[in-house]
C-alpha cells in the first residue's frame, strides 16, 4: 500500500519532472481549510478519538454510502437510527466489515485518503482487508490514546493555520467560545449557515423561525425582524471569527422582491401554507439578503446548490439527514442568479464563491460568470467531484475562461479530521500536474507555474475568505 511519490503526476517522464519541481514548491505550505464541516468541540475539549470506527467509518457518508450500495446495513456500521432502534456498538465489528469490504474502493478518492492517513500517520503500508483488519485496528486504537493523537496535537501536525467549521444560525458558538478562552493558538473559525431558519423545507422551520426570534430578543414574527435577528447572528458569529457564510440551497435561484411582496410571502411561508413555488421563491429571496448584507458586514457568500437532499426517504425516515443520499441535479446559474447579480455583482469589495455538482455547467455558464462580475468566484469541485479527475476537469473547463485568479483555491468540505491533509495533498498534486502540462506545452514559464502553484495551494483561499 505504500503511496508512491509520483502518484497522480503525468506520466510523461519530461511533464512528470515539472510536476516534481513545482510540488516541492507547495507541499509544505501551511493548509489553510476555510470550509468544512470538523466539529469544533473536538478541539474545545482535546480529548482523544474514541476507537478507528467512530473516527474513519461512523462519520463519513463517502464510506457508509458505498458500503449501503453493496447491501450494508447502516445499522451494522454503527450509524444511530432516529427512533433509537438497536444498532452495532462493538467498534472492532464495524471495522471488520469496514475492511470485508476494502476492495469496494478501488480507483475511488475515498481509498486515496484513507491509504494517506493510514500511512502518514500511524505508519500503516499493509493493505486494509479481512487478513489485516483486526491488526490495523490495535495499531491505530493503541496510537489514539497517545497525547499526539489528540485534536489539538493533529492540527500542529497537519500543519494547519486555520480551519473553518460550519455552524447553525440556531448554534450558540459555545465550543468556539470554549476554543477562545482556552488560550490555545490554534485558530477554529465559524462559518455562517442559515438553512435551518431559511429553507421552509428544512425539519422543524416553523419551530426555527420563532426561535431564531426570540433568541435574538424580538417577540413579534416580522419580516423586518427576522431580517434583523440574521443581522445580530451574523455579527455574533464575526465577533468569534466567522469570516464566510454558506448557503445549501436546493437551486441556485435568486429573486429580488420589493419589501411588502417579500414580507406578505415571509408571513406565508413561516405559517406553514405556502406552495412548493412560493417556498423556492422565499429562499431565491434569501440568497439576495444574505448578499446585501454581506455588502455591508463583509462575509464571503458561498452558494452551494444542486444536491436534491435526502433522495432516499426509507433512509431519511430511519436514519435522518446526511447519509449518503443527497443525489447531484442539473443546475441553472445564467438565468438563476440574475436578480442577485443584478443588484450586487458589479461591487468588487463582495466575494460569492460559486460551486456545483453540475459540470456541465462549468465552461458554459459558472467560467464566463466568474469570469465577468467582480462579486462572483469559482469554489472547488465539490462532494462528489472532490477527485482527482473531478479537479483535472475543473481546470481544463475553467481555467481558459476565468483564468486561475478567479477561483479560490481549494477547500476540504469534510467531516472526516484525519482525512485533511490528504485532500490537499491531492488538489496540490493535481494542481502541479495541469501547471507541468501548461509548462510542457509552452504556455507558461515554470516561474509563472510555480507562483501559481503557490497560490492554488495556499494565497487564493486565505484571500479570498480574508483569512
Amino acid at each position: 500500500m505504500a503511496l508512491h511519490p509520483d502518484r497522480l503526476f503525468p506520466v510523461e517522464p519530461g511533464t512528470r519532472g515539472i510536476a516534481r519541481r513545482l510540488h516541492a514548491e507547495v507541499e509544505r505550505l501551511p493548509i489553510v481549510s476555510p470550509h468544512g464541516h470538523t466539529d469544533p468541540r473536538w478541539y474545545a475539549e482535546d480529548e482523544p478519538f474514541p476507537d478507528p470506527a467512530t473516527l474513519f467509518v461512523k462519520p463519513d457518508h463517502y464510506i457508509f454510502r458505498m458500503l449501503y450500495s453493496q447491501g450494508v446495513r447502516l445499522e451494522d456500521l454503527g450509524i444511530p437510527r432516529r427512533d433509537g432502534g438497536p444498532v452495532e456498538t462493538d467498534p472492532r465489528r464495524i471495522w471488520r466489515l469496514f475492511a470485508e469490504h476494502w476492495h469496494l474502493f478501488r480507483g475511488t478518492p475515498t481509498r486515496l485518503w484513507l491509504e494517506h492517513s493510514l500511512e502518514d500517520l500511524f505508519g500503516i503500508t499493509e493493505r486494509l482487508g479481512p487478513g489485516t483488519a483486526d491488526a490495523i485496528y490495535e495499531r491505530i486504537a493503541g496510537q489514539l490514546a497517545r497525547p499526539e493523537f489528540r485534536p489539538r496535537a493533529l492540527y500542529e501536525r497537519f500543519n494547519i493555520e486555520v480551519i473553518a467549521t460550519t455552524d447553525s444560525a440556531l448554534d450558540d458558538l459555545r465550543w468556539h467560545d470554549g476554543i477562545l478562552a482556552s488560550g490555545w493558538t490554534g485558530r477554529v473559525v465559524p462559518t455562517y449557515r442559515p438553512d435551518a431558519v431559511v429553507d421552509p423545507d428544512f425539519p422543524g422551520f416553523p419551530e426555527n423561525v420563532p426561535a431564531f426570534l426570540r433568541a435574538a430578543g424580538f417577540d413579534e414574527l416580522t419580516w423586518s425582524n427576522y431580517l434583523e435577528a440574521h443581522r445580530l447572528k451574523r455579527a455574533f458569529f464575526r465577533e468569534r471569527g466567522a469570516t464566510a457564510t454558506d448557503h445549501g440551497h436546493p437551486s441556485a435561484r435568486t429573486a429580488d422582491l420589493d419589501e411588502s411582496t417579500a414580507s406578505d410571502l415571509f408571513d406565508k411561508v413561516v405559517g406553514g401554507d405556502g406552495l412548493p413555488e412560493e417556498r423556492e421563491l422565499f429562499r431565491a429571496q434569501m440568497l439576495t439578503e444574505m448578499a446585501r448584507m454581506s455588502q455591508a458586514d463583509g462575509l464571503v457568500m458561498q452558494i452551494h446548490p444542486g444536491s436534491v437532499r435526502n433522495h432516499n426517504p426509507a433512509l431519511f425516515r430511519l436514519f435522518g439527514r446526511d447519509m449518503g443520499a443527497d443525489i447531484p441535479a442539473a443546475t441553472d446559474y445564467v438565468h438563476a442568479l440574475k436578480p442577485l447579480l443584478n443588484r450586487v455583482g458589479n461591487d468588487p469589495n463582495l466575494t460569492i464563491v460559486l460551486f456545483t455538482l453540475d459540470e456541465t455547467a462549468y465552461s458554459r455558464e459558472l467560467a464566463p460568470l466568474a469570469g465577468h462580475y467582480p462579486a462572483l468566484r469559482l469554489g472547488p469541485p465539490w462532494w462528489f467531484f472532490d477527485s482527482p479527475e473531478g479537479m483535472m476537469r475543473f481546470r481544463e473547463l475553467a481555467t481558459e475562461t476565468a483564468g486561475f485568479y478567479n477561483t479560490v483555491g481549494f477547500n476540504d468540505d469534510t467531516r472526516a479530521y484525519l482525512s485533511i491533509p490528504a485532500r490537499h495533498d491531492v488538489a496540490r498534486r493535481i494542481d502541479c500536474a495541469y501547471l507541468a502540462r501548461l509548462v510542457a506545452e509552452h504556455r507558461l514559464d515554470e516561474d509563472e507555474a510555480a507562483e501559481i502553484a503557490r497560490d492554488l495551494a495556499y494565497g487564493l483561499a486565505k484571500r479570498a475568505y480574508r483569512l
